[in-house]
């Protein structure tokens, strides 16, 4: 598929791929033929926000949509009732699952995932103001977990709050493991990008700590380069955990068993990479992100969402 504007997230619905677009608020439906059919659109977004926009995507075990979005009050996430068949979709009148959730002109975070506790994730960034991040009263700089109606889960780590873990600057991928180990990628600074386990109450550093540090906060298992990473969207597949990578314009995979290792693949063959995720037809999805930002230098037909196969080479 060709011919998108910033695609951001990609989730599957009986089969059929939606996307979102981050600056138009599109949700589209992928369709056999190539083409792309608008769902509808997420409406209210703040145009004078760089990093917002429709970011992330999820869906319930109802196909519901879920989607997290920057307002004119703030983040937030919205459910959406799916109407109609693949093919001929349509989105339904937002609920609010979440808002007030803060947000800033950059790292907005915005990726959504449930987790096999059926509880809802969202990595919010700290909005361009670090010290956030270590205020648990604050929800900026944190992963976030609530329950599928926005409710705050009694097995929280800080009593009626919805902050699961703190210390993070720009959370931008979401994925558990078979085992039900949390991994989450996350943009950092000048320093060091990374891939961090996630664990109930963890302190991942952000902004006293970048990468690895003298044991006070939890360490990521494995951390880059910002200009030769900038990890965003990850999957786990089987025993391999799929990082897309932006600057880095690769696909890493790591395994779950040593997550401190790591293999690039498709270096520079379709640009930035934006999201990955684990398709019905037993291939990789990758999105792109070379359009709408000053970041990406686009190519003709970008952007797109291109298959690979699950074992790269």
């Amino acid at each position: 598929m060709t011919g998108l504007t910033n695609p951001w997230s990609l989730v599957f619905l009986e089969g059929t791929p939606i996307v979102s677009e981050r600056n138009s608020g599109r949700v589209l439906e992928l369709l056999d033929d190539g083409t792309a059919r608008e769902v509808g659109a997420v409406a209210g977004l703040d145009p004078g926000v760089a990093e917002g926009g429709l970011l992330g995507l999820a869906l319930d075990g109802q196909g519901r949509l879920y989607a997290f979005s920057t307002g004119q009050d703030g983040n937030r996430i919205q459910r959406f009732t799916l109407r109609g068949r693949p093919g001929s979709l349509a989105l339904g009148a937002p609920e609010t699952v979440l808002d007030a959730i803060p947000a800033g002109r950059r790292h907005n975070g915005g990726r959504i995932a449930f987790g096999p506790d059926g509880m809802l994730y969202a990595g919010v960034g700290d909005n361009g103001t670090p010290d956030v991040a270590q205020d648990t009263a604050s929800l900026a700089g944190k992963i976030l977990r609530m329950t599928p109606d926005g409710d705050v889960p009694a097995d929280n780590p800080f009593p009626d709050s919805y902050v699961y873990s703190y210390g993070h600057r720009n959370v931008q991928g979401l994925a558990w493991s078979a085992d039900g180990t949390m991994f989450a990628s996350e943009f950092g600074q000048d320093t060091w990008d990374e891939l961090n386990i996630i664990t109930p109450g963890g302190n991942y550093g952000w902004p006293v700590a970048e990468g690895t540090s003298d044991g006070e906060f939890v360490d990521p298992v494995q951390q880059w380069e910002p200009a030769e990473a900038s990890p965003s969207g990850i999957a786990v597949v089987g025993d391999t955990i799929f990082v897309a990578n932006l600057r880095g314009e690769v696909l890493r995979s790591v395994p779950v068993p040593d997550p401190s290792r790591s293999e690039e693949h498709y270096a520079g063959a379709v640009g930035r990479l934006r999201a990955v995720a684990e398709g019905p037809d037993g291939r990789l999805w990758l999105v792109t992100g070379n359009t709408g930002s000053f970041y990406g230098t686009p190519r003709a037909g970008d952007d797109r969402v291109v298959t690979v196969g699950l074992a790269p080479r």
